[in-house]
């Protein structure tokens, strides 16, 4: 048996008396006292002098009690800084709010504005070719190779511009670009001979694909990796639009005026790019190489700046089997691209009985449309993958899921629209409605593709060249879960 005492019952007290219990006599054998008084046998002075005794002994108590200081021993979740909100926040990612959505908006809008000069240039001419050929006394196959030569000058761009927008920066770059095409495109309309010509057209595009390079780049600068594809989307349409919509507009200026306003049109929309580079891009790239200048002699400069600078840089990133597998792709996006815009002047105008370059150029309506369409939904969905996977792994993001949204785009859709498309036309089956079908659906298709893989390689060349893009101190954990 347990030799414990039974608790003793405490008395119900009330009013004063529990006052006086609970402050000057905290012990129960105390309340027998308290017990033979009822609450009429208090006078007044006696209830004033256990007031005061109540007030003193609460004063002695606060005096004897511990003060409790709050002393930081670690940084726990409580003391750590506040972090982002957003679901896929990933450390690093304050570097990207250094403009406003509406400054990055506008950004893109002139960015998307340039990147549709170049292509525009490359294809436009293309409804006037018959009467290029007649001007220069030429053929037609010498008239394709300044087209393939202006192609060919598009590729080596990026070998120059690429690195020296990461040694100077964008904006500067950027500026230089968009006023020598603009100069580049008066010589193309006042080219006196055929070979003035030439010249004009690859130094024209050599300058205009700078847009792109330079332009994919800043999106890359101002834009999270998981916004990246939406933005992308928007800055390529102009990219995509540009050879659809060329050959319509040049279409009309050669039906009624000379094809040489074809330039003049080109060389108005340079200048108005050039001004609007000027006063509405500024400068984003988080840090230049061409710090690391300060300092150092002439000599020491030199090296530093061509080993940055040295064209052969930009190929050997494709010693990496995942970026030459991504420009494979790309590559052959754009050759399915250009092999079904260039012939439609030489294949459907016989093939349907066209006899104008107005009614050869409405066919390029139909992939236009279908490159505007897919400017709205093709870079969201890469995002929206991406984030997919994101949630599906426990918050980390591996660049190759991007690649997972064009899969289908790549695989089925575009190989598919260009077998019907060849078939409808050397068949003769399916009269107009389908090639323009099929050519408005391989449209939406390559928006789907490309912003998928420019944004991949975007990525993946930011984490090889991690001082280009960003800087290293505030980037260093975002660099090594990508």
């Amino acid at each position: 048996m347990s030799n414990e005492k039974p608790p003793q019952e405490v008395p119900e007290l009330t009013g004063a008396e529990y006052d006086q219990v609970s402050v000057t006599q905290p012990y129960p054998e105390q309340t027998k006292t308290l017990q033979s008084h009822s609450r009429e046998s208090y006078e007044e002075p006696q209830i004033e002098h256990q007031a005061r005794n109540r007030s003193n002994s609460v004063g002695d108590a606060e005096s004897q009690r511990t003060k409790l200081e709050h002393v930081r021993s670690h940084v726990s979740t409580h003391d750590a800084p506040g972090a982002s909100n957003e679901h896929h926040y990933e450390q690093g990612d304050e570097i990207y709010d250094k403009f406003t959505p509406q400054r990055k908006i506008i950004i893109v809008c002139v960015l998307s504005f340039c990147s549709f000069l170049a292509p525009i240039s490359s294809t436009s001419i293309l409804s006037a070719s018959p009467e290029v050929v007649a001007t220069f006394d030429t053929t037609g196959t010498i008239f394709n190779l300044s087209n393939a030569m202006y192609m060919v000058f598009m590729g080596l761009s990026p070998l120059v511009y690429g690195p020296l927008g990461s040694t100077y920066g964008r904006r500067w770059p950027l500026i230089i670009s968009s006023i020598t095409f603009t100069i580049f495109s008066i010589g193309s309309a006042l080219s006196p001979n055929l070979a003035c010509y030439f010249v004009m057209r690859m130094l024209t595009a050599f300058q205009g694909t700078a847009f792109l390079i330079i332009g994919g780049t800043m999106i890359g600068d101002i834009y999270k990796p998981i916004e990246r594809g939406t933005a992308y989307g928007f800055f390529l349409s102009g990219t995509l639009i540009g050879p659809a919509l060329g050959p319509l507009i040049a279409g009309i200026i050669v039906t009624y005026v000379s094809w040489r306003n074809i330039f003049w049109l080109q060389t108005a929309l340079a200048g108005v790019a050039s001004i609007a580079v000027f006063f509405l891009i500024p400068e984003t790239i988080h840090r230049a190489r061409k710090e690391d200048l300060v300092g150092l002699s002439r000599g020491q400069k030199a090296r530093k700046l061509w080993s940055w600078t040295n064209p052969i840089r930009v190929l050997w990133l494709f010693r990496f089997p995942n970026l030459a597998v991504a420009g494979i792709a790309s590559s052959a996006l754009v050759w399915n691209m250009y092999s079904l815009l260039t012939p439609i002047r030489y294949v459907l105008n016989p093939r349907f009985e066209l006899t104008t370059p107005l009614q050869s150029g409405l066919f390029y309506i139909a992939p236009g449309c279908g490159y505007l369409t897919g400017t709205f939904f093709g870079g969201r969905w890469a995002d929206h993958v991406v984030k997919k996977w994101i949630r599906k792994r426990g918050g980390q993001r591996v660049p190759e899921d991007r690649l997972r949204s064009c899969l289908v785009a790549l695989g089925v859709v575009i190989p598919a629209c260009m077998v019907l498309y060849g078939w409808s036309i050397e068949k003769e089956v399916g009269g107009i409605p389908l090639p323009v079908i099929v050519m408005y659906i391989q449209g939406v298709a390559q928006l789907f593709c490309f912003p998928s893989l420019n944004t991949y390689c975007l990525v993946c060349s930011s984490n090889l060249r991690l001082a280009d893009h960003v800087h290293r101190e505030s980037f260093t954990d975002y660099s090594r879960r990508t």
